[in-house]
Parts: C-alpha cells; sequence; structure tokens
C-alpha cells in the first residue's frame, strides 16, 4: 500500500475541461496499455506519484483533495467504455457503497470470477480505516482490475487538519507511503513491527479470551461473539468480521499489548507538477489552446502508430506469401 496526503479543496471541475481530460486520459491509457500492458497500467496506477502526475498532465491541482476523485472517475469513464481488459468500479461516497455489485457486473466483461475482488475490495478498506488508524477516516474507494491483477485507490479524511490523505494498495501489506503530514502517533496494525500483536488478537479472539476483560461499552460485542464463533483463520478473516471495527480494534490492540507485551507499531507509515495549468488557475490557469494542441499532437501519434503496424503486417504477409511462392501483394 501507498498513500499521499492532499488538503481539501471544493469545488468541481468545468465540463469543458472534463471532456478534454477524458479525451487525453484516453490517449495516454492507450498508448501505455499498447507499449507495457494493461497490468502494467494497474502497476503504474498503483503508484501514489504517478497517479499524481497523471492527474496534473490533465490539468488537475498539484494538491487538492479533488484530483484522486476526479482522475478515477475521468478514468471508469474511459476504461469502462471501451474494449480494454480494465475495469474499474467504486468511486466517492455512495458510489463507494455500490463496489461489490459493480464489480459482479464488471467481472462478466473480463470472463472472471468476482468474488475474490469483492474480498480484495472489502478487506482493502478495512486496512485503511481499521487495520491503520491515521485519523483519515474513508470516503473514496475504487478498484481498478484485469482478468489477472488489481490495484486499489481509496481516500481518507481528517476535517480537523483539513486534509486528504490518499492510499494505493496492490497487495494487502505491500507498503510504500508518500506524504505532507506525518502523524506523531498511529495505531499501525499494518507494519511488520506489529505482526506479534496481531497475532495476539486473533489468539485472543479464537480463544474467546476478551470476555475476560473490562473492554469500553462501544465496541460491538456481537461482532467479538460472531469472530469467536467463526474462528477465523487470518488476522485478514477477523478484520472482514461484519461489525469488527475502529474501536474493537482498538480495544483488543491495547490489550496485547498490556497484558501479553505484545506491543503494536505507533510510527505513521508515511514518508516524505504541472504540464498544462490547474482547474482553480494554481499555477497557472489551464491553456486551452495548448491543451487543445497536446490532444491533437497524441492522436497524430497514435495514428501514425496505427500506420506503422499497417505497413509492419504488410511486409510481414509480403513475406510469406512470397516463400509460398505467390507474387508479391
Amino acid at each position: 500500500m501507498k498513500f499521499i496526503d492532499l488538503p481539501l479543496h471544493r469545488g468541481k471541475v468545468p465540463i469543458w475541461l472534463y471532456r478534454r481530460m477524458v479525451k487525453l486520459a484516453d490517449y495516454i491509457v492507450s498508448i501505455v496499455i499498447e507499449e507495457f500492458g494493461e497490468n502494467d497500467l494497474l502497476r503504474r496506477l498503483s503508484d501514489p506519484i504517478f497517479f499524481q502526475a497523471f492527474s496534473n498532465v490533465l490539468g488537475f491541482d498539484w494538491n487538492s483533495s479533488g484530483s484522486t476523485t476526479v482522475l478515477t472517475s475521468v478514468l471508469k469513464d474511459v476504461l469502462n467504455s471501451k474494449d480494454y481488459g480494465v475495469r474499474v468500479a467504486g468511486g466517492k461516497g455512495v458510489n463507494a457503497l455500490r463496489t461489490p455489485e459493480e464489480i459482479s457486473l464488471l467481472a462478466e466483461d473480463l470472463n472472471t470470477d468476482p468474488e475474490e475482488l469483492i474480498r480484495v475490495s472489502r478487506l482493502s478498506a478495512k486496512i485503511d480505516n481499521v487495520a491503520l488508524q491515521d485519523g483519515y477516516d474513508l470516503y473514496h474507494h475504487t478498484i481498478f482490475f484485469t482478468k489477472d491483477c488489481w490495484c486499489v485507490v481509496q481516500q481518507g479524511m481528517n476535517p480537523r487538519v483539513k486534509m486528504a490523505r490518499r492510499y494505493h494498495l496492490n497487495g494487502i501489506y505491500s507498503q510504500k507511503i508518500v506524504t505532507e503530514r506525518i502523524e506523531r502517533e498511529v495505531l499501525n496494525l499494518i507494519s511488520e513491527k506489529s505482526e506479534g500483536c496481531r497475532d495476539t488478537i486473533l489468539d485472543i479472539v479464537r480463544d474467546g479470551e476478551f470476555r475476560r476483560f473490562k473492554l469500553p461499552e462501544k465496541i460491538d460485542w456481537k461482532a467479538l461473539e460472531r469472530a469467536y464463533e467463526l474462528q477465523p483463520n487470518t488476522f485478514e478473516d477477523f478484520l472482514l468480521v461484519r461489525g469488527v471495527g475502529k474501536r474493537t480494534v482498538r480495544a483488543l490492540a491495547l490489550i496485547a499489548e498490556l497484558v501479553y507485551n505484545t506491543p503494536y507499531d505507533r510510527t505513521d507509515p508515511a514518508k516524505f507538477c504541472f504540464a498544462l495549468g490547474g482547474k482553480d488557475g494554481v499555477p497557472y490557469p489551464v491553456d486551452v489552446k495548448t491543451y487543445d494542441e497536446v490532444l491533437s499532437f497524441l492522436e497524430e501519434i497514435l495514428s501514425q502508430r496505427k500506420l506503422d503496424e499497417f505497413k509492419l503486417a504488410y511486409r510481414r504477409l509480403a513475406r510469406v506469401r512470397a516463400s509460398l511462392g505467390f507474387d508479391s501483394p
């Protein structure tokens, strides 16, 4: 997982700019897929620096929380409406809640089983909202997937400091993080240093030991009892139990440390570009003339690439015909 912090900004992208964003994004996506493949596109989107640069190239503000929601919306329009082998599910607010049903529908296009993707989607949200408690509550969740690859891009909000933090995952505990703000202390159960704490929490739940301790009244006792009955095999399975939330996990992490001497990592996992301007005029207004020239240039490149491919195929066909004794076509 990787993530990046962004100031919370209001406002909407004007339709004239959004349409150009979709067109330019389509050209860029087409080039990346043709040159490197669909899975490589997902690898790039799982990198917060590439994702941010992509957003900036399309004309979004470099430090705006909206760069996440707008770019994922643009890519959803591009990828779900073309014959690419990449699909995008989820989005902001209510759209995030519809992710499982969207996955089920879109997975049919790729002839792939949606169940594992739905599990990945749910677990990613639990990882960044429950296992990592850094003060940012998720409000945006998107999963990009091919037939055999996936990456998740989601964003949380911290109204107190007026910041948003974006998280990138292409593996449950695969994490590199970029941020502008480092939190002084967090509950970081996704760290390698917290492995002992995670194991202890799982033992407490499976053995029913939580009944021995005075836990906060606001935790979901029914969820703990449900987890005990299910006997989860892994910490990830425990997180996926319905009702297991922040308070429950925090209480169990404190018990693991104070009673069983298996502390959790308190370190914030965070570690510390413009091409066509930004929609709010930062660092300068969008240059529409230049934007359209870039679109024309990329369109010409793609046309030339297709022409070159046709010429190459034509020459290959000529060689085949010659080897079979036919005249050149």
